[in-house]
């Protein structure tokens, strides 16, 4: 098992020059460390969502949003590209990975990114360690499985958030 090293942040997002190993320091008041959530759209406007793996300490088992932290010394962009890969195999570059906003949560500055893919899900190289399985779903499909708790809740301002800026993703494929 390797031992992640990420980059401590201020309150406005800017690195502090330190760093901590993840789960062996914790973060004190005022500081954060980068996340980043990559939603997948299709042309058609589906969304491809994944399942954790079962065995995941944090939220197992549980639909969530392809992403992670970043690791000591990667950029937003690096680590959206490297947790998509290595998750899922899906590659991108600067043209098709986007960002599409910033929030400040509770310990974390969470960036989210979107990119437009066109792959069946069962052509999907997943990472067994990280991922169980994944899907294609419809906007409304997955609106009802957070509804219902099948998908991890995130919190309205995040979902409020996100939905949005999806939506204006979205729109600009379709």
């Amino acid at each position: 098992m390797n031992i992640e090293k990420w980059d401590v942040l201020n309150s406005y997002g800017k690195s502090t020059g330190r760093t901590i190993l993840r789960g062996k320091a914790f973060l004190k008041p005022g500081e954060y460390h980068l996340v980043v959530h990559i939603w997948i759209i299709s042309s058609t406007g589906k969304i491809l969502i994944q399942r954790r793996a079962d065995d995941k300490k944090l939220m197992p088992g549980e639909w969530a949003a392809t992403g992670g932290a970043a690791i000591s010394g990667e950029s937003s962009f690096t680590a959206a590209r490297r947790e998509l890969f290595e998750e899922l195999g899906i590659k991108s570059n600067r043209d098709n990975l986007i960002k599409l906003l910033r929030l400040k949560r509770k310990n974390s500055f969470l960036d989210v990114w979107a990119i437009t893919v066109d792959l069946p899900a069962e052509s999907l190289v997943l990472q067994k360690s990280e991922v169980a399985s994944a899907k294609w779903v419809t906007a409304d499909q997955l609106y009802d499985m957070i509804e219902n708790g099948e998908y991890h809740n995130y919190g309205d301002e995040y979902f409020d958030s996100v939905f949005e800026k999806l939506d204006e993703y979205r729109g600009s494929l379709l």
